[in-house]
């Protein structure tokens, strides 16, 4: 598998579920929101993280971008990325979009994870 390294450094956040829809303030690279019966997620380059009462911010994320676009035949994607990855004991969080997906690892982590990632036979190349 092939994955490119985001440049920006990303926040995960959590919004309550009655948040309106939160939405980019600038052109910004990577934006993703997920709302679901009891939260809204939200990730976001560190800048554009949303602020306010009852909303948690996880920052200094890194993403790892699968080359794309994935046919949704395709089996074990994920598995074959994020084994190696609990093999060194790195904790992902994990975004889909039609075409591909995206690994997202704490930025300590990143060299580690893009060893353990080439080491399994994946290409990493920087962003």
């Amino acid at each position: 598998m092939d994955l490119r390294v985001l440049s920006e450094r990303l926040s995960v956040c959590r919004l309550p579920v009655d948040a309106p829809w939160p939405v980019p303030v600038s052109g910004t690279s990577f934006y993703s929101v997920t709302r679901t019966g009891s939260e809204v997620s939200v990730v976001c380059s560190e800048d554009e993280a949303p602020t306010g009462d009852h909303v948690r911010v996880e920052p200094d994320w890194r993403a790892l971008e699968v080359a794309g676009p994935l046919d949704f035949s395709m089996v074990g994607v994920m598995a074959a990325l994020t084994a190696p990855l609990a093999d060194v004991d790195v904790s992902v969080f994990v975004v889909s979009t039609y075409d591909t997906d995206y690994v997202l690892v704490h930025a300590a982590a990143l060299e580690k994870a893009i060893e353990a990632l080439r080491s399994a036979g994946h290409a990493v190349h920087a962003g």
